[in-house]
């Protein structure tokens, strides 16, 4: 794959992964550039995000998602509303020996998303083009990650069935985003909230941790 228009971007990405501590190889850092430049290439048909600038790209969307791989310790999970594979592609590319699917109901975005698997060769990664509430995996995920799906009452809400009792959620947020979790389902239970540096980003971002707990 012809990787040679974003090339300059990459001495940022290996600097960004040397700011937020996380040791890939160097086909891993090969197959970021080539997911960015997949991202970039289809994003001119198929709008899979308003960002347009490549520069932007990296840092908005690749960074901001990678800067959760360090805090993740779920052996399987399942990105919901994962959109352009933000942050479903760079987890699978960051942890091969891992369970790491996506699901989005827009028909377009899975077309990327199953393009995208094929061309870098992520084997442990299942796209699905589902609703969240008609999906019904077997066996269960370990844990749910969003970035920006919806409200945390939502995700909670909408997928709860995709996790066992004592599963996780790993919900992306942006700092200025003061939702009250007094009005969370009483399953849910938020066990942490972890503030998140991106390199080359003014702006605060945080993950925020959650367990699930009996629902009956």
């Amino acid at each position: 794959m012809n990787q040679d228009s974003l090339s300059h971007l990459q001495p940022q990405l290996e600097s960004a992964l040397e700011a937020i501590a996380l040791d890939l190889s160097g086909a891993q850092i090969d197959s970021l550039m080539a997911y960015l430049t997949l991202l970039q290439k289809w994003n001119k048909v198929y709008n899979l995000t308003a960002i347009r600038d490549p520069q932007e790209m990296l840092i908005k969307h690749l960074i901001d998602s990678l800067a959760v791989v360090p805090h993740i310790t779920s052996e399987s999970l399942i990105d919901v509303g994962s959109g352009g594979g933000l942050p479903g592609i760079p987890l699978a590319i960051c942890f091969p020996d891992r369970r790491i699917d996506m699901l989005d109901s827009n028909i377009k975005k899975t077309r990327f998303l199953t393009q995208a698997k094929a061309e870098l060769g992520l084997v442990n990664s299942q796209v699905w083009h589902k609703r969240v509430e008609e999906y019904q995996p077997e066996p269960l995920y370990d844990a749910v990650i969003s970035r920006a799906f919806a409200s945390l009452e939502d995700m909670f809400t909408w997928t709860k069935d995709l996790i066992p009792e004592n599963g996780v959620w790993w919900a992306m947020k942006a700092q200025k985003e003061t939702e009250e979790f007094a009005n969370l389902p009483d399953y849910a239970v938020i066990e942490d909230t972890i503030e998140l540096h991106v390199p080359g980003l003014d702006a605060q971002r945080r993950l925020i941790k959650a367990l699930k707990k009996s629902t009956t």
